[in-house]
This record gives C-alpha cells, structure tokens and sequence, in this order.
C-alpha cells in the first residue's frame, strides 16, 4: 500500500495546477479531491476508493488514468456549445 502523502504528491504532479486532497477513512476507503489551489473551486471528487489495492505502481498508474477520464468527462470542463 502506497502511502497517502506519496499518493497525494503524484497525484499533483499528474494533475497540475490542481492541488489534490486524499484522506483515508477507518475502512481503507480513499477520498480524493482534485482543485484549484488559489480558487478552491472543486474540478473532481472520488469516494470509497480502497486504497489497500494501491500497492503497485502500476495500481497507482490505472488510479491516476481514471482520475483523468473522470475529470475530462466532467461537463463543467467542456466548451459552451452555445458559443
């Protein structure tokens, strides 16, 4: 199992500018909140993860890879179709 703050670091580093929040609950499951630092505005938030999987890198890599096919799938990041 991968420790939080290391998660927490690449998950930064995979998703800048957004800063990340992980928390862990007392069943293993993982919170994880992606979000403009200066803002605070919130771009994805991802419950009831179980963080006991994360014990490989590649486990860190696929987390990391639906991470961004949620945020990219989120309608408050596609272009108005109005415009």
């Amino acid at each position: 199992m991968i420790h939080v703050a290391q998660l927490r670091l690449l998950l930064e580093r995979s998703f800048s500018p957004l800063a990340c929040d992980c928390t862990v609950s007392g069943d293993h499951s993982l919170t994880v909140k992606l979000y403009h630092p200066v803002s605070g505005e919130v771009d994805l938030v991802v419950s009831g993860l179980n963080v006991t999987t994360l014990n490989t890198s590649e486990a860190v890599v696929a987390l990391i890879e639906e991470l961004r096919y949620e945020l990219e799938s989120n309608t408050l990041h596609r272009p108005d179709p109005v415009r």
